[in-house]
Formats: structure tokens, sequence, C-alpha cells
């Protein structure tokens, strides 16, 4: 193995991973295939939306927290939040509901019919979160100003989408999101919008420290197998983005020297 392969670990906030593919926990048919499909993953952080998944908040209903492999990092996220203060309170019972964990995922809607997000209502909660020493991995939208500023607030990670959560449609705005990482010093991962492995491939040969994703697994016809896909793409992705990729040009250049050839010799002569 190369050694910048060894050396190429994912680093959020005090936390540090080998896996750089991030997977949620809903739209699964039930626990045993949420917990199939993350196996097949390896992903090593899984989201969990506070509002929509029981992690012992039910006492009478199956626990989450009973179906995933061992040293997953959890990440719990504010889905379904619309307010400010909707996030904040559910990453506050998080954090009592499991014993003083402070990494989170906040997002806060702006609209139930496209899932953007808001973004001044997201940038006042992650002030405070932040000043409450929450470890803050923020969804936000492609705006370069505001990734920016989430980063300035002190979130440890900002998670630009790549096209409307659930929509499948891979990353619309490579652009924009160049330019998000081009600016940050802290890591950028896409969130919502993947489909395929070759959308997660893409966003890693983009510079992407890596991706979040949910419905593009759980939606598939065969969820596990694509949860393997996935993995597949973020390593392809992401060794490709290492490795550096040829320059574009507008005219042929051909794989084989053409210099000291047959026909050359025969030309000089």
């Amino acid at each position: 193995m190369s050694k910048v392969l060894e050396d190429d670990v994912l680093r959020i906030g005090q936390h540090s991973f080998q896996s750089r593919l991030l997977v949620g926990t809903g739209k699964y048919a039930d626990f045993e295939q949420t917990r199939a499909a993350i196996i097949a993953s390896e992903a090593e952080i899984v989201t969990v939306a506070l509002r929509r998944t029981n992690l012992g908040q039910e006492k009478n209903q199956a626990n989450l927290l009973d179906y995933l492999p061992e040293g997953i990092t959890l990440l719990p996220n504010t889905a379904g939040c619309y307010t400010c203060d909707d996030a904040v309170r559910v990453c506050r019972l998080a954090r009592d509901l499991l014993s003083g964990h402070n990494l989170v995922k906040l997002e806060v809607l702006g609209d139930p019919t496209t899932l953007y997000p808001d973004v001044v209502a997201t940038l006042k909660a992650a002030e405070i979160l932040v000043a409450e020493d929450f470890e803050v991995m923020v969804y936000t939208n492609d705006d370069p100003i505001v990734a920016k500023q989430l980063e300035q607030i002190g979130c440890v990670s900002v998670m630009p989408l790549a096209a409307p959560i659930g929509s499948g449609l891979g990353v619309c705005n490579p652009h924009n999101i160049v330019s998000i990482i081009e600016n940050a010093k802290v890591p950028i991962l896409v969130d919502a919008g993947v489909g395929t492995a070759s959308d997660a491939a893409i966003a890693m040969e983009l510079g992407c420290e890596g991706v979040l994703m949910n419905t593009a697994i759980a939606e598939a016809d065969d969820p596990i197998l694509m949860a393997s896909a996935m993995k597949h793409g973020i390593l392809a992705g992401r060794q490709a983005y290492l490795a550096g990729r040829m320059p574009k040009r507008k005219n042929a250049s051909a794989s084989s020297p053409i210099e000291n050839t047959i026909a050359a010799r025969r030309d000089r002569n």
C-alpha cells in the first residue's frame, strides 16, 4: 500500500477515522437491514435523527443502539428541525441521552419541500452550540460565504449539499464545492444529494474529505450491495484525488512514443 494511503486519515475535531463514508440510519426496512448496510459500508460514523429514531428515549421500543456494530461513532443530528431553538434543544437532548456525547450534526431546515437549510437560523444555532462546547458538523447550502462563516464560528466540519436531500441528483454545483474546499481550514464533507457510487467518487475527486449519505443506500433495490458500492466509490475517488489526475487537453496525445519508431526513422531518412 502507498505510504500516502497509510497516512490518510479523516480528522474531525478531536476524532480520527479511516473511513470517509458516513451513513444515515433512516428509510431502511428494519434495524437488521440498517445494521447489515452499515457493516457492508465499513462506515465508522453513523448519523441518527433523534426526533425519529429511538436511542433509549422510548423504553418500550426497539433501540437502534442495540443493532449498531461495535466501535461505531454516533453522530446525532437535528433532522426535522425548522427553528434554531428546536435544533439546539435536540442537541442538548442527545448529549443527555448519550452521556455527554458532544459530536453532533446540525441542520436547520427552511422549507419542507426543498429541505434547503435556513442559513440564518443555522448560523445562530451554530454559535450557541459551539459556545456550549459541542463539536458541530453543520449541514448548509453550497454558498462559499456561508461555509466560511460557519467555519469561523467554530464548526469542526462544514457539510454543503451536493443536491437537495433525497434527490439523488449528484453534485450539481462542483465549482462552488471546490471554492468552499479551497478556502476551508476544516474538513468539507458533501452531505445530501448523492445517488450512486459515481456521485460519491466525483465528490471525493473534487477534494471533499468525505461524503454523508442515507437515501442513496436505503432506497436502492439492494441496500447492502449499494452500501458496498459506495464504500468502493469513496475509496476510488479519494485515491484519484491523491494521485492527481492528468491534465485535460483539447487535442489528442499518443499513449505510445512517436520518437524512435520505425515510421519516425524512415521519415528522417
